[in-house]
């Protein structure tokens, strides 16, 4: 078996101990060179922050957030150091502007198209988009990092890329797993023949069950890539069906949507990253996707922490009667209540009006001594609603990382 880095076969414990080493002093250099982390860090001893524990007392910053905070300082909010660093602006949907500054493998992608078999002398049909979002770059520099060579082909277009592949053979194929089926159907329809893609890496989109049967019967082997606008790769697939390996040089928290506090290993939550990119530093950023800890490492031999990958989104803001609610508010009800082990607010309609009903697993020893009006006057003074509490027992919710479940 061979890596990408030898970084991907060190000690688990050895990274940890590296990465918090690096914390404290990465958080000073973004607090000093940085408008947005000089304000967001202001009063923390950034001396002491060299451990899990201590970072995950730090400030959330959401990129449900960005598109308000760049619009108040454009176009990154005060994040970025040094615009004379940044190569190029990227605009994604919100809009949300995202930098990127010259470098090799800046998005630090290498690292899953090397898992997915991707190697020097590979042609690589990047169907990403480069049209003002960063898709295309991300996998082209990736590609790029293993020796390949790129045909920057965007998505569409679907006939003209039909004959790019006639022509020129690429035996690789980078994209959404959507697009490379569209290709499979088309050639097929004009009796083309069978793609010589042998290997695909595919992102952006769910690679399903039905989806991989047909690349599987197309002698197509796909992995998977989960990377963002934001942080470049963050997990990537490297034996099939086993979870993503966490990327190097980021640290991963899964932790409870709307609050700052890590679940239990296991327990779905939301992915929250802080990434060592100088150019665009990062800290406990939140990407509002859910997903979970798996137990070991992988049987690949990368030693890293493993997730079960993209497990659907964190942000569950709904509006009842006219007014938002937001997970935040839902956990700060929690708080205020020791006995409350977790929380769901189920929102279902009545006679055609909004209806509330929140949760709330506890322990049997204490089910008799919770004052439910107690919690109900929280709810009203957070959410200014009125809401009925459901006492139920510890695990009797679902492990789905939902804090609100709107079942209008």
């Amino acid at each position: 078996m061979s890596f990408f880095s030898a970084q991907e076969q060190q000690a688990a414990t050895l990274r940890e101990a590296t990465l918090m080493s690096r914390l404290s002093d990465f958080l000073c250099f973004a607090q000093e060179s940085s408008d947005y982390y000089h304000r967001v860090l202001a009063n923390i001893d950034l001396s002491q922050i060299n451990s899990r524990s201590a970072l995950a007392a730090l400030p959330i910053t959401r990129k449900s957030d960005l598109i308000k905070l760049q619009a108040a300082n454009m176009p990154f909010a005060g994040m970025v150091p040094n615009m004379s660093g940044v190569g190029r602006v990227f605009q994604s949907p919100g809009p949300i502007y995202e930098p990127e500054a010259d470098g090799h493998d800046w998005w630090r992608m290498g690292q899953a198209f090397f898992a997915a078999g991707f190697r020097a002398g590979d042609l690589v049909q990047n169907c990403l988009s480069y049209h003002l979002t960063p898709g295309g770059f991300i996998m082209d520099s990736g590609a790029k990092a293993c020796g390949c060579s790129v045909i920057p082909a965007g998505p569409g277009q679907t006939e003209m890329q039909l004959d790019i592949i006639h022509n020129l053979q690429p035996n690789s194929y980078c994209g959404t797993p959507s697009f490379l089926k569209i290709l499979l159907d088309k050639a097929k329809l004009q009796q083309q023949g069978p793609l010589p893609f042998s290997k695909a890496l595919v992102t952006g989109e769910a690679l399903t069950p039905a989806l991989k049967a047909v690349f599987d019967e197309a002698d197509i082997e796909v992995k998977q890539a989960y990377a963002t606008a934001d942080i470049g790769l963050i997990a990537f697939e490297s034996v099939a069906d086993a979870g993503l390996v966490v990327a190097e040089d980021i640290i991963l928290e899964i932790v409870r949507p709307g609050s700052l506090a890590a679940v239990k290993r296991g327990e779905v939550g939301e992915v929250v990253i802080t990434s060592f990119n100088p150019n665009y530093p990062l800290i406990r950023f939140a990407t509002g996707d859910l997903s979970a800890q798996l137990d070991s490492p992988s049987d690949c031999g990368r030693t890293n922490m493993r997730i079960k990958g993209w497990l659907g989104r964190a942000d569950q803001t709904t509006k009842v009667k006219g007014l938002f609610i937001h997970p935040e508010q839902v956990e700060r009800v929690r708080l205020y209540h020791s006995a409350i082990k977790r929380v769901r607010l189920v929102v279902c309609s009545e006679n055609d009006n909004d209806k509330m009903c929140l949760l709330c697993e506890v322990d049997d020893n204490v089910r008799l001594n919770i004052d439910i009006v107690a919690i109900q006057q929280s709810i009203r003074a957070v959410t200014q609603l009125s809401s009925d509490v459901s006492l139920v027992a510890i695990g009797s919710m679902l492990d789905d990382g939902i804090v609100i479940e709107d079942q209008r």
